[in-house]
């Protein structure tokens, strides 16, 4: 029982007494963890999902257009308007975070991932919930990211199954 009031007390230090509540001015933000099984390897499906060329094709929700680069960065015509993307640098542990700047000025941060599931993959994306979202815009939200994974499974298993 000691034990546990001083992780408790250290942590209060460390994070500041209430630093998970309301009071601190910034809520917990809602998060939802995405994913769906792609029957293809990993290594497939990061090449292609990666290919910031290739969103158009599966990624409604972030691009309807193609897109440009624009140095490190990707510009594209999103739902909401211009957006400017910023991904993850290419790397071997299936990691394809991005940034999307809005025309607004927001900056929405997507955790994204692919990891081994057998002999397929798991694609993973995190929704993180922004401050002033509404449950239905945040439903809606989460509705077209499913859609848009189940949109990448079905391009990604039929092109496998077309090669074979």
């Amino acid at each position: 029982m000691k034990t546990h009031l001083v992780i408790i007390s250290i942590l209060a230090v460390v994070l500041g007494a209430g630093a998970c509540t309301e009071k601190q001015g910034d809520p917990m933000h809602d998060v939802q963890h995405l994913s769906i099984f792609i029957a293809r390897n990993p290594v497939e499906v990061y090449e292609f999902a990666s290919d910031p060329r290739n969103l158009p094709q599966w990624a409604a929700g972030l691009a309807r257009s193609q897109v440009s680069r624009d140095g490190d960065d990707w510009i594209m015509d999103a739902p909401s308007g211009k957006a400017r993307v910023k991904f993850a640098a290419r790397n071997a542990l299936g990691v394809m975070d991005h940034d999307v700047k809005l025309e607004s000025g927001i900056t929405v941060h997507n955790p994204m991932r692919v990891i081994p599931h057998g002999e397929g993959s798991e694609f993973l994306f995190t929704l993180i919930r922004q401050p002033g979202i509404s449950d239905d815009q945040f439903a809606n939200d989460k509705a077209a990211v499913e859609k848009d994974l189940k949109t990448l499974k079905d391009i990604l298993e039929q092109s496998s199954s077309g090669s074979k």
